[in-house]
């Protein structure tokens, strides 16, 4: 008989895949990458056409070497890397490191690991699609370069072990240019009016909102627009104007691909991208489930279509006429809507079997693998669902000259939204019954209720609101998501507090420097026109050669003009007249994982440190002592009085030296502007710009 070998990535795989093969094949695993470029060095040979230079991985040489043995016994090798450019490549860096040639290799792929899935790919071999391994290498040649040309500027100029990457430089980028947003947002002022009605024969009051006049919506800005329309109301009659029935559909779901897997696993689950990814894999390598053995429950993870295949398709259809009602399921699959191109190959994440429901196997799941699980569940579920039907009522009511809204709306059907609701969907007015009005009903009034807001700045990123942003500029691709995020947090560029992305002081001098030297390293439009140049090089289209060959030139010369202009601003340690009490020196201020701290600069025999409160020479209002900079436990910048904790003010925003001309507090910069810290008084003058150092 003969006999087959098929390699796989992880070990998991190989106790999955083991099951629903014969004793003639052998399954082994290489554990990811067996080969990569030099960590010693770029590894890429700039004079001769940017050759890459291959190296075998620290560690995996056993692993090859027993993968030999195997290959030796095997009359033929099947690759079976994941169905994605990085399990490409691998298959091709594997048949590279065996020496395997087209006779006794092919190439598998499965979307899902299943008996049937893997048994049918069996009967599909193919040769390695070159041109999906250069986009990985064309992808891994630009961030190497990158990297290697540009970290040790940053080592230099701030402190050894920063690292800038094509990706994760440009999420910095979004993530500073928020932060200034916010601090430099001014809120508005603006007022909501509502009233109550008793309506003949009910009961309860209905309670309508101000809307305008017959000219069109009104915003009120102030108290004294408030008054002016309160006035106008106060001898006014009520009657219903007119009132509208209708019915709106609300279409169900598309199917989770990548990135709004990790966008609703953090806004349900409270998951980090990278935790997301971990339990998505390991629901797609195999579980141990009771009575079936070991079985892949998901599609693969890494995906940016909403492709549902003919069969899973059909499946979920006759699932869902069984179990809810035939009138439930969707007449056809949903149209997939997508600009960019995506790997068709390739379908959304769904369970590889509808059949199994969350709660038939929540016994041999973990907690978090049966969140995730159900969370995947629900969603293809209801993406095969009928659409929501909604009966809705809007009424419009006037009095003088003003007219005031009602909008209600009651489920008629809930298709889809009986499985599944997207986190924050329940809308205001939903199950609200307007009964015994309609047009030309008298009504009287009961009360206004008048409300103060004031406009809030735009919201902090969290991990899921980064995503939804990388995705739609077209930054970064769906398995590079979580490690970007992972690496900004790791390297202290950025700190996470509840859920919200700050930037840290490090992040802060990084993301300068980057701005300054190297501009279009992270420029939103030039990373986008990247990514679509590697998603030619995967279609065929163009040369990976070609990308490597235009890029590099442009940065080695910012790089070269950088180090020049850097090495005249080298950041020397910056000498303190704090006297450190343990011998006698000045302190001087360095940079450390969280920022600036003080150190004795008699390192190693003095080792005293403490952290560094710097001064902005403005006084504290509540006790007159100095106001200082100081930072959370997680690297956030604050300003805070140096007697705390005895003194408790602090602002997120830098006080300044002037007092407000209009009530005496103080003020605070905001952007290009002062504002006083009083949201009471409110006032904005526009700041002084400071020369330049």
């Amino acid at each position: 008989m003969a006999k087959y070998l098929v390699i796989v990535e992880s070990p998991t795989k190989v106790k999955t895949i083991k099951k629903f093969l014969g004793s003639n094949y052998e399954v082994a695993a290489s554990n990811g990458h067996v080969r990569d470029l030099p960590k010693s060095q770029m590894g890429i040979d700039v004079e001769n056409d940017y050759e890459p230079k291959y190296i075998t991985i620290r560690g995996k040489g056993d692993i090859l070497a027993a993968l030999r043995k195997s290959v030796k016994k095997a009359d033929k090798v099947y690759l079976a890397t994941d169905p994605d450019r990085e399990g490409e490549a691998i298959s091709w860096h594997l048949s590279k490191a065996l020496k395997l040639d087209d006779s006794n290799m092919s190439r598998i792929t499965f979307n899902e690991i299943t008996k049937n899935a893997v048994k049918e790919s069996l009967k599909h071999p193919r040769s390695i699609d070159m041109d999906l391994v250069d986009a990985q290498q064309a992808r891994r040649c630009l961030d190497r370069m990158v990297g290697y040309r540009i970290s040790p500027l940053l080592w230099a100029k701030v402190k050894r072990g920063l690292s800038a990457g094509r990706v994760q430089s440009v999420a910095l980028r979004l993530i500073a240019d928020r932060e200034e947003e916010i601090n430099a947002f001014i809120p508005e002022e603006y007022w909501t009016l509502d009233a109550s009605f008793a309506v003949p024969g009910e009961k309860k009051p209905l309670t309508a909102k101000f809307y305008g006049n017959a000219e069109g919506k009104i915003s009120i800005h102030s108290k004294e627009e408030l008054d002016g329309i309160l006035e106008d109301l106060q001898d006014a009659k009520w009657q219903v104007k007119d009132v509208k029935k209708g019915e709106r559909t609300k279409k169900a779901p598309l199917p989770f691909t990548t990135s709004t897997l990790q966008q609703e696993a953090s806004k349900v689950l409270n998951f980090s991208t990278q935790k997301t990814m971990r339990v998505a894999q390991q629901l797609y390598e195999g579980i141990d489930i009771k009575g079936s053995g070991t079985v892949g429950l998901i599609t693969y993870l890494r995906t940016d279509s909403t492709r549902i295949s003919e069969e899973a398709d059909q499946a979920a259809r006759d699932y869902i006429a069984a179990h809810y009602g035939p009138s439930f399921a969707a007449e056809k699959q949903p149209d997939k809507k997508s600009g960019k191109k995506i790997q068709d190959a390739h379908e959304a994440i769904r369970p590889s079997d509808i059949a199994r429901t969350p709660a038939q196997i929540k016994d041999s799941l973990s907690r978090d693998q049966y969140r995730l699980y159900q969370l995947i569940w629900k969603r293809f579920t209801a993406s095969r669902m009928a659409s929501a039907v909604y009966e809705t009522t809007s009424v419009k009511i006037q009095g003088g000259e003003y007219f005031f809204t009602v909008a209600a709306s009651k489920v008629l059907f809930e298709g889809f939204m009986s499985v599944y609701m997207e986190e924050g969907e329940e809308t205001e007015g939903a199950n609200v019954m307007v009964k015994g009005v309609d047009k030309d009903t008298k009504l009287s009034l009961k009360a206004f209720d008048p409300k103060q807001h004031y406009t809030q700045p735009p919201a902090h990123y969290t991990e899921a609101a980064l995503v939804k942003t990388l995705e739609e500029l077209g930054i970064g691709r769906p398995s590079t998501y979580a490690p970007t995020i992972t690496t900004i947090l790791a390297r202290r560029y950025v700190t996470k507090e509840a859920k919200n992305i700050y930037m840290t002081e490090l992040g802060e001098v990084v993301n300068n420097i980057m701005k300054q030297a190297f501009p279009s390293i992270v420029d939103v439009n030039f990373t986008a026109n990247m990514e679509s140049l590697l998603d030619k090089v995967e279609e065929g289209v163009v040369n990976w050669k070609t990308v490597v060959r235009n890029f590099y030139p442009d940065l080695e010369e910012a790089v070269q003009i950088a180090e020049k202009e850097l090495a005249e601003v080298k950041v020397e340690d910056e000498v303190t007249d704090v006297i450190c009490e343990e011998c006698g020196r000045n302190m001087v201020i360095k940079y450390g994982p969280h920022g600036r701290f003080l150190a004795c600069p008699g390192f190693p025999d003095c080792r005293n440190t403490k952290p560094y409160l710097e001064k902005i020479g403005v006084s504290c209002p509540k006790c007159g002592k100095d106001i200082v900079l100081r930072k959370t436990k997680k690297g956030r910048k604050y300003y805070g009085c140096e007697d705390n904790p005895d003194c408790d003010f602090m602002s997120w925003q830098k006080p300044s030296k002037e007092t407000c001309p209009q009530c005496g507090g103080m003020m605070v910069e905001k952007g290009n502007k002062l504002v006083c810290m009083d949201e009471a008084c409110g006032y904005v003058m526009n700041r002084e710009k400071e020369p330049k150092k």
